[in-house]
């Protein structure tokens, strides 16, 4: 058995069932721990990250406003997941994976709010005057035997420095040239220098500089590409009721089932409950601690009213984005059928540009595949900005101090072209074990402090009735 072959078997394992289980079930008790409080107050929470308050910075403590810390958080979230993530689960979980990839995210909700709300609690000032914080820093000043907690810490951020070159790295440049080349017959290697070049003028201003481009950026993109597939929704209308009854008939069929929209491809509840939640988590993080670190940033006064912003970033990116491209694809005709150009199946971001197609044809111009392509390397390099700070705030707590911050920027950058320009299937697997190890310490962590999370949450309570009364006040009198 070659090298490759044994990480790829060690990556199946670490991201299998038990993983899964772990990550969703740390939700599910979290959320009931919690009263399910994230559930009932979403609406507060997208009114709240939606409001001209959360853009700005005069109040509490912090570096970058409540809205550029979340679109940092979703610049490393939305990406080439919520396009070929979701083809490739729906290939191979079949289209009941987009159920099961939902039901995940309304867990992920919990888990999120908790992560976040533990970093931005338990952060610190470095000796530059800026925030850090994340699980390593959660880990360090919550638990009681402080042994455990910096071994914890250390091992969590070891983990985050690894998967961010990785696959918040190398893997995102290779998508983006990929997409490129592919598409637009643009060399790699001219894709490498200018990811490179873009990524160092971005970077190197740290975290002001990656929230000002993110906050721009992220909701442009995100609002493109959902006009984009609302379009292909429209347009395959006549197909969307049986996407949408196929979606759900196979999502809780105990036994293997197909036809109808899907041609070939045949799964059951087990297959789409696997492929759905495992791509889920890929998609939107929740669990990984990763967003927990952009979280800390934030100018804010009360970790749970962060952490109820950062929370919606699993809405937007995998109840709102993802969801989109899943429907587009249901509703499509083009899965369980075959690309002539491979005499394959259509899977990955193949799929979803034949399902756009469908709709974005026009006089044989492939709309629908040069939008992708961009969508891609639009995602993929906003998720390089966001991994970028999260490795380099993992790479602090290493080092204990930001002196080496500079460093480990523009080499964050110059790797970005080895990415573009090399074959990665180790490095996508190798990065994805790191991943996976991020996970572990931080769902010990969330589990130990949940009476924390719970005692922030429900004391937070008491704000938001207090400004859902203000609210109520000022209609009233609006209305008199």
């Amino acid at each position: 058995m070659t090298f490759a072959e044994i990480i790829e078997k060690i990556d199946s394992f670490v991201w299998g069932p038990v993983m899964l289980v772990l990550l969703v079930g740390t939700g599910v008790i979290l959320t009931v721990r919690l009263r399910f409080l994230p559930w009932r107050n979403l609406h507060y929470a997208l009114k709240k990250t939606l409001s001209k308050e959360a853009r700005k910075t005069q109040k509490g403590t912090g570096d970058i406003s409540p809205f550029s810390a979340l679109t940092t958080a979703l610049a490393a979230t939305i990406g080439t997941g919520n396009i070929v993530g979701v083809a490739t689960a729906m290939v191979a979980g079949g289209p009941g994976a987009l159920v099961w990839m939902l039901i995940s995210a309304c867990f992920g909700l919990t888990t999120k709010f908790s992560e976040c709300m533990l970093a931005v609690k338990y952060r610190e000032v470095n000796e530059k005057g800026e925030m850090s914080g994340g699980p390593m820093y959660t880990m360090k000043h919550a638990f009681r035997n402080k042994k455990i907690g910096g071994v914890l810490g250390w091992l969590f951020a070891l983990f985050a420095v690894l998967a961010s070159f990785g696959i918040g790295n190398m893997t995102q440049a290779n998508s983006i040239a990929s997409a490129l080349q592919t598409t637009f017959s643009v060399p790699a290697e001219l894709s490498g220098l200018v990811i490179t070049v873009l990524a160092v003028i971005i970077i190197t201003g740290g975290i002001k500089s990656i929230s000002g481009v993110s906050q721009v950026v992220v909701p442009v993109m995100a609002i493109f590409y959902v006009i984009a597939g609302v379009i292909v929704l429209i347009g395959n209308i006549g197909n969307l009721p049986q996407g949408i009854n196929m979606i759900f008939t196979m999502a809780f069929s105990v036994k293997a089932v197909g036809g109808g929209l899907c041609g070939t491809i045949t799964a059951s509840v087990m297959q789409a409950l696997r492929f759905g939640v495992a791509r889920g988590v890929f998609s939107n993080e929740a669990g990984m601690g990763s967003a927990a670190i952009t979280a800390s940033a934030a100018r804010t006064e009360s970790p749970a009213g962060q952490a109820y912003i950062n929370m919606t970033g699993t809405f937007w990116d995998t109840m709102v984005v993802c969801t989109i491209t899943g429907l587009a694809i249901a509703s499509s005709g083009v899965l369980g059928t075959v690309n002539p150009a491979t005499g394959k199946l259509y899977e990955g971001a193949e799929l979803t540009i034949a399902a756009f197609n469908t709709v974005l044809n026009v006089n044989g111009y492939p709309l629908g595949g040069w939008l992708i392509s961009i969508g891609i390397a639009m995602f993929a390099f906003s998720t390089i900005l966001g991994w970028e700070y999260h490795g380099e705030k993992a790479f602090e707590y290493i080092f204990k101090t930001h002196k080496y911050n500079m460093i480990y920027r523009v080499v964050f950058s110059l790797v970005a072209f080895v990415g573009a320009t090399t074959a990665l299937d180790i490095v996508w697997n190798f990065s994805d074990i790191a991943n996976a190890l991020m996970v572990i310490p931080n769902l010990i962590c969330m589990l130990a402090l949940s009476k924390t999370v719970a005692n922030e949450a429900f004391n937070y309570q008491k704000v938001i009735a207090a400004e859902r009364e203000k609210g109520g006040i000022v209609m009233r009198k609006l209305h008199k």
